[in-house]
């Protein structure tokens, strides 16, 4: 049955059922598979009828094959470009390079302390406050 489709190939094919979280798409006669309502169109879906109806004809690509279950998970938008706004969003999404901090001798040391030995140095802070009072 999924012999023919393999992963990555991008297929014509027709919707043959509508529901919440996604839409059926027939690749042949005996063959379909699910787009997913994420797999839909770059951007929020709300609600898949705004975007397909039944019989429409979509180009489709093959995400993954569950070869036990025969079930196919299709992809609407990776056939499409992404819009200019999303290309800029993931551009500027991109980490910040961290610059490194240089750390004095008069600094007290953090990070990977015990907590024996900030318990310790907790207790003497408090008594330094305690004799201020």
């Amino acid at each position: 049955m999924t012999t023919k489709y393999e992963v990555g190939s991008v297929h014509t094919g027709k919707v043959t059922g509508i529901q919440a979280y996604g839409a059926f798409v027939a690749l042949d006669e005996e063959t379909q598979g699910l787009v997913h309502i994420s797999e839909i169109t770059h951007g929020f879906v709300k609600d898949v009828n705004e975007h397909l109806k039944l019989n429409d004809e979509v180009q489709v690509k093959v995400l993954s094959i569950d070869e036990n279950s025969g079930k196919i998970s299709l992809s609407i938008r990776a056939t499409q470009e992404a819009p200019v706004e999303e290309k800029k969003e993931a551009v500027q999404r991109k980490p910040k390079k961290r610059q490194a901090t240089v750390k004095t001798e008069t600094e007290t040391p953090q990070g990977f302390n015990t907590l024996k030995d900030k318990l310790e140095e907790w207790i003497e802070q408090s008594k330094r406050e305690e004799i201020k009072k």
